[in-house]
């Protein structure tokens, strides 16, 4: 009886954690250069949006954690009606950084009630 419990409990194990699927790789885009850019004030990530922009299907309905395993944690955030949520990523300095612009673009990912990414474009 105690085989058959203990092999229940691998069996079980094995299955849960076989169950999460891998996160997209985005080709072309240094991530670890994305994620150190905080607020795009070394002007890395410029070049990097728009292959971001291309590969937007890669990173749409995917959860708030995995967009931030993915990108890392997004410059400002915003919550909205409907507990819709915004995660925003400057690609130009933002107003924060010393070489400041005005109307700085950014990346904006909109999260569904469900915390899901629904979509994704550049914004002014």
């Amino acid at each position: 009886m105690r085989r058959w419990l203990w092999l229940s409990v691998v069996v079980v194990g094995s299955l849960l954690t076989s169950c999460g699927k891998a996160l997209p790789t985005l080709d072309g885009v240094d991530l670890a250069a994305w994620k150190d850019d905080k607020n795009a004030c070394g002007d890395k990530r410029m070049a990097m949006a728009a292959l971001i922009e291309q590969q937007k299907d890669k990173l749409l309905a995917l959860s708030e954690d995995d967009i931030v395993a993915v990108l890392g944690k997004p410059d400002q955030n915003e919550l909205y009606k409907r507990n819709q949520k915004f995660f925003y990523y400057f690609v130009q300095p933002a107003p924060a950084c010393a070489s400041a612009n005005p109307g700085t673009k950014r990346l904006a990912i909109r999260f569904n009630a469900m915390g899901l990414a629904k979509e994704l474009a550049i914004e002014d």
